[in-house]
């Protein structure tokens, strides 16, 4: 019983894409094409944050260890693809090694061994900085590629299925006004087949939604914690390295 009873929803959908109208079809087979394309960009997804957040934790790891704001740039040098954390990181000291002459960059370099000391100007400062939050914005826009499209299956998919249904309620109610009757019968499996496409579209909206709020807030928390990482940085070269006013 507990089987039959479970089972009856899936036969009913069935039973209405096969019994549905051209419309009603054609629906039901843009929602199956919404879903995979809904699929593949999860997959996409799940795999570039996870990919960021562990990226993130390595970076911060070792930049913490670090003494000197610029010793993980000029001593490291990772090699493969900066993402996040490190990207925003490198360059924001690649800027700031660019408006320095060789001589001030060997004294930056210097610095670190215990040379002679070097101060950036605030004017060189605010140079600074701006690379930075330039440079995180880009990452967030890396980060957010792509969500609109996880956004639009949650609304376009319930859409479409109201779409089939309200088709399909005009076409029972065109075949009773043709027919002259209004026996239960007759119209009882053209609105169920109209409904069908409502009911397909919830069973792809609802995961989506669920899906689509979990990874908000996942990429909202890596936003935060990039948004904190600029602040350590940028006050660690303004520890280090900011000077007089001019």
């Amino acid at each position: 019983m507990l089987q039959t009873t479970f089972s009856l929803p899936l036969a009913g959908i069935i039973h209405g894409l096969l019994t549905s109208s051209g419309m009603g079809i054609g629906i039901m087979l843009v929602q199956i094409f919404i879903s995979v394309i809904g699929i593949g960009y999860w997959i996409h997804l799940r795999r570039r944050v996870k990919y960021v957040e562990n990226s993130n934790k390595r970076f911060v790891s070792f930049f913490r260890r670090e003494g000197d704001v610029l010793d993980y740039c000029l001593q490291r040098h990772p090699a493969g693809a900066k993402v996040s954390m490190e990207s925003i990181y490198n360059h924001t000291c690649e800027r700031m090694l660019k408006e320095l002459s060789p001589e001030q960059r060997n004294i930056v370099a210097g610095q670190r061994a215990g040379g002679t000391s070097f101060a950036l100007t605030k004017k060189e400062m605010e140079l600074v900085r701006s690379s930075c939050m330039n440079q995180l914005e880009d990452e967030i826009k890396n980060l957010e590629k792509g969500f609109w499209l996880l956004a639009s299956i949650v609304t376009t998919a319930p859409m479409l299925g109201l779409l089939g249904t309200v088709w399909g309620v005009m076409d029972a109610f065109d075949m009773m006004g043709g027919k002259g009757t209004v026996l239960l019968s007759e119209i009882a499996p053209a609105i169920s087949s109209a409904l069908g496409t409502t009911v397909f579209g919830l069973i792809i909206g609802i995961p989506a939604v669920c899906v689509y709020n979990y990874y908000a807030t996942r990429m909202k928390e890596i936003t935060t914690d990039m948004e904190s990482f600029c602040e350590e940085l940028l006050g660690r070269i303004k520890r280090d390295y900011q000077g007089g006013d001019e």
